[in-house]
C-alpha cells in the first residue's frame, strides 16, 4: 500500500444534494429527508412546536441555497444558510437549518460507515444518562408517574413546577410545588423542576427559596430569557443549579447568559443542529457550564442529541420524550423507528448509538403514511381568573 503524500489534495466530492423533503407528522414533529445524487439518504428533525408551517416555509429558501451543493461540505452549507439570508437567527430559520444540518451529518456518517460521534472526536462516555417527564402541563398524579418512570429504568425525572401564575400571585400557591417535589424525591428519584417561563420575577424568587432546602436537580427557565437582568439577580439569590436554553438559538444567543446559568439546554432542532450545538458546548465548557440538551421531541432530535452527549465532556444528562404528555398512543418516541430498542433505558442510561450516521433507522413508509393524515398542534392558551393572558 502506497502512503499518501502529505499535502496532497483529495478529489472533491461528487455527492450533491438532489432532494430535500419535509414531513409534518404526529404528534407535533417535522422530519427532514435529504437525498444525494449518488443515492444516499439522511434524516433530520426541524420540529418547532406549534410553528410547523413556518418552518416548512423557511425550507423554500433553504432549497434555493442547498440543492446542488456538495453534501460533504456541512460547515459551508451551514454558514451559507445562516449568513447569506441577511436576517439571521430566531426559532423559525434556525429550526430549518437544524433539520438540514442533522440530515447532512447523518449522510456523512453513513457514507463513512461510522456514527456521527466518531466524527466529532470520538466517545468520551459509553452510556448517556437520561431523564423522563412526569406530571403534564398542569402537574398532577406525579407520584404514580414517578413510579412508572422508575420501573422503566429512569433514575431522574422532570416536571412542571406550577400551573399558570399571575405576575404577583398568592405565596400559598408555591407550597404545593414543594410538596410535589418532596413526594417524588421520596420515590428515590432526582427531580428537575421546570418553571417553563411561566413564573415572573416576583414569584420566581420566592419559589426558588421554597425549593432550595429540597435540593432539586435544577430549576429550568425560572424566568424568560427576555429578562437576562432578572436571571442574573436570581442566580445571586439561590444555590439551586439554573438551567436554560430551549429559547436560545445560537452561540450568540447563549453568550449573555453564561455567567448566570449552570446548565445549558440548547435544543438541537432549534439551535442550529449538531454543528452549532457542538460550538455552544465548547463555549459552555470554557465557562464551566454543563450541557443538558432540551429534547421533548421526536426520535431524530434525540438521536442527534445522543451524538453530542457521547462526544462532549461537559455533557450531564439528556431529556427523553418517551411517554411525554404531548405524545399519544398514535405517535410516541418509538413509533417511527425500525429498531426502537436502541433507546432502551437501563439504570438511568441509554447506551451510545453504534450504527452509522445518527444511529437510527426511520420507517419511511410509516412517515409517508402519517403525512397523508393532516393534523395541527398548537399549545394551550391560558387565562387567569380575571381574564388576563397567562404564560403557558
Amino acid at each position: 500500500m502506497v502512503a499518501p503524500v502529505i499535502g496532497t489534495r483529495l478529489a472533491p466530492s461528487t455527492s450533491r444534494i438532489s432532494r430535500i423533503e419535509t414531513f409534518a407528522v404526529p404528534p407535533r414533529w417535522l422530519f427532514v429527508r435529504v437525498e444525494t445524487d449518488d443515492g444516499l439518504v439522511g434524516w433530520g428533525e426541524a420540529s418547532l412546536e406549534g410553528h410547523t408551517e413556518a418552518v416548512e416555509g423557511a425550507f423554500a429558501a433553504l432549497r434555493d441555497r442547498a440543492l446542488g451543493a456538495d453534501a460533504e461540505r456541512i460547515e459551508d452549507i451551514w454558514q451559507t444558510a445562516y449568513r447569506l439570508g441577511f436576517y439571521r437567527g430566531g426559532p423559525v430559520l434556525m429550526s430549518a437549518i437544524s433539520g438540514l444540518d442533522q440530515a447532512l451529518w447523518d449522510i456523512k456518517g453513513r457514507r463513512l460507515g461510522v456514527p456521527v460521534w466518531q466524527l466529532l472526536g470520538g466517545r468520551v462516555r459509553d452510556r448517556v444518562p437520561v431523564y423522563g417527564w412526569i406530571g403534564g402541563d398542569r402537574p398532577s398524579d406525579v407520584v404514580e408517574a414517578a413510579r412508572r418512570r422508575k420501573a422503566e429504568g429512569f433514575g431522574a425525572v422532570k416536571m412542571n413546577g406550577t400551573e399558570d401564575l399571575g405576575w404577583l400571585d398568592s405565596p400559598r400557591r408555591l407550597d404545593e410545588v414543594a410538596e410535589r417535589l418532596a413526594a417524588v424525591q421520596a420515590e428515590g428519584l432526582d427531580v428537575g423542576i421546570d418553571f417553563h417561563g411561566r413564573v415572573h420575577k416576583a414569584m420566581a424568587k420566592q419559589l426558588a427559596a421554597v425549593l432550595e432546602p429540597l435540593r432539586p436537580l435544577f430549576i429550568e427557565e425560572p424566568v424568560l430569557s427576555e429578562h437576562p437582568e432578572a436571571l442574573a439577580q436570581l442566580a445571586r439569590l439561590t444555590t439551586i443549579p439554573i438551567a436554560m436554553g430551549e429559547r436560545l438559538y445560537s452561540r450568540w444567543d447563549f453568550k449573555p447568559f453564561l455567567n448566570s446559568i449552570d446548565i445549558a439546554q440548547p435544543d438541537l432542532s432549534h439551535a442550529g443542529g449538531i454543528s452549532e450545538t457542538r460550538r455552544i458546548a465548547a463555549m459552555c465548557e470554557a465557562h464551566d457550564v454543563v450541557m443538558a440538551p432540551h429534547c421533548p421531541l421526536g426520535p431524530l432530535a434525540l438521536a442527534a442529541c445522543m451524538q453530542i452527549a457521547v462526544s462532549t465532556p461537559n455533557f450531564a444528562i439528556q431529556e427523553m420524550s418517551l411517554g411525554i404528555h404531548y405524545n399519544s398512543s398514535e405517535a410516541d418516541l418509538l413509533t417511527y423507528l425500525k429498531q426502537p430498542e436502541v433507546f432502551d433505558v437501563a439504570e438511568g442510561c441509554v447506551a451510545a448509538l453504534e450504527e452509522p450516521g445518527l444511529g437510527i433507522e426511520i420507517d419511511e413508509d410509516r412517515v409517508r403514511d402519517a403525512v397523508a393524515r393532516p393534523f395541527t398542534w398548537r399549545n394551550p392558551a391560558w387565562r387567569g381568573p380575571d381574564g388576563d393572558l397567562r404564560e403557558w
